[in-house]
């Protein structure tokens, strides 16, 4: 699993000018499934994504998880962030992830998060969706469960 973790003062996402999933102070999540994917790496990006250090402490140091200051997470599935585009101008998605595969991890995902407690939002699967945000900082994270970067 891939994942682009913002730092956000704020976010939403909108499918046909509806507001679907709006969060304040916390993470948005760009979500990838690769097809390759397994319980292991849905296990690590839940470890990872609460617990990842990128909020300040009282010192103004990034000492603090989603967890620790009561944040609120928005997850948005994104199959392009397994896009190669190594070779040639039209990135390859051949990595990523069929529907079939990539919904039940997606939605496991998402469950897992509000069953920890997190206030969970979430865009729409396969949807034509537009994502507003506020990175707070900025602060961008990369996250793959390969641990391949």
């Amino acid at each position: 699993m891939r994942g682009v973790v913002q730092r956000v003062k704020r976010a939403s996402v909108e499918v046909e000018s509806n507001i679907i999933g709006e969060i304040e102070h916390g993470i948005l999540l760009l979500l990838g499934v690769e097809d390759i994917d397994e319980e292991k790496d849905l296990e690590y990006m839940c470890d990872k994504v609460p617990n990842l250090r990128i909020f300040e402490d009282e010192n103004g140091k990034m000492n603090k998880s989603l967890i620790d200051v009561g944040g609120q997470l928005l997850v948005i599935s994104q199959f392009t962030l397994l896009g190669d585009a190594r070779k040639g101008r039209r990135p390859s998605f051949t990595a990523a992830a069929v529907p079939d595969k990539a919904i039940p991890m997606y939605e496991n995902f998402i469950k897992k998060m509000k069953d920890s407690g997190i206030i969970t939002q979430c865009g729409e699967f396969g949807a034509d969706m537009q994502v507003e945000l506020v990175n707070d900082g900025p602060v961008t994270i990369l996250l793959d469960s390969r641990r391949t970067f």
